[in-house]
């Protein structure tokens, strides 16, 4: 696969993300877990899925889920509920709702995010220049990405976060319960026809050896006559 094909798989799978969202409930209803269990791990995944945690989101679920008691696996798989296509909508919600918060007057538009994430990149990959150099460090333009990009993002996801991620929260339960309570119906009745079957093979059995011994009864008498 060329690196094209991989990002754009990444942005967009070939499968379309209803197909993985599909997965991801499939997976979920299928975790050998009591169902307030599975949810806490839905709960705790999903909210940290909404922050701005970019390489730290299957450590922060793995945490999260601890704390909260809940299932880890779930929990990591709640992560995927943000994507590439609906993360930068979220994002900029978040960030207006932070800025709202904190009382910052930015223009919200793509030039000055831009403009924001360049700076700091400049300053990264300026000051890890400066360790093998003898210029001086610089943070100008991480701090100022810090307060008026990171920090009101991180402020304004919570809010939506929690709402979406108490929402999941409820729809989780009824979900679980729903598939474990058909499972354990299946199995059930899988394991009634076995027992049938059983009943009758041991039957037949049974059938088979009372004709042996009549058969075996049948020839005593026959060698012992006159």
């Amino acid at each position: 696969m060329t690196w094209s094909a991989w990002l754009r798989e990444q942005v967009y799978p070939r499968s379309g993300f209803k197909r993985a969202i599909r997965y991801v409930v499939y997976r979920m209803r299928r975790l050998p877990d009591q169902p307030h269990r599975v949810a806490r791990g839905v709960f705790a995944g999903s909210l940290i899925g909404f922050l701005p945690l970019p390489g730290l989101q299957f450590v922060a679920a793995w945490g999260a889920a601890r704390l909260a008691r809940g299932n880890v696996l779930a929990a990591l798989l709640a992560t995927f509920n943000t994507n590439p296509v609906t993360t930068p909508f979220f994002a900029v919600l978040a960030m207006t709702l932070g800025h709202w918060i904190m009382g910052i007057e930015a223009p919200l538009n793509a030039k000055y995010i831009g403009h924001a994430f360049g700076e700091a990149g400049h300053d990264l990959w300026f000051n890890f220049m400066a360790i093998f150099g003898p210029e001086k460090t610089q943070w100008d333009g991480l701090i100022k990405f810090w307060h008026e990009i990171y920090v009101p993002y991180f402020i304004g996801a919570l809010g939506p976060g929690l709402i979406l991620s108490i929402a999941a929260y409820y729809i989780t339960i009824p979900l679980v319960e729903a598939y474990q309570k058909a499972r354990a119906a299946t199995a059930h009745e899988r394991a009634e026809r076995r027992r049938k079957m059983r009943a009758k093979l041991a039957e037949a059995a049974a059938k088979l050896k009372l004709r042996g011994e009549k058969g075996d009864d049948a020839d005593d008498d026959s060698q012992g006559a006159p």
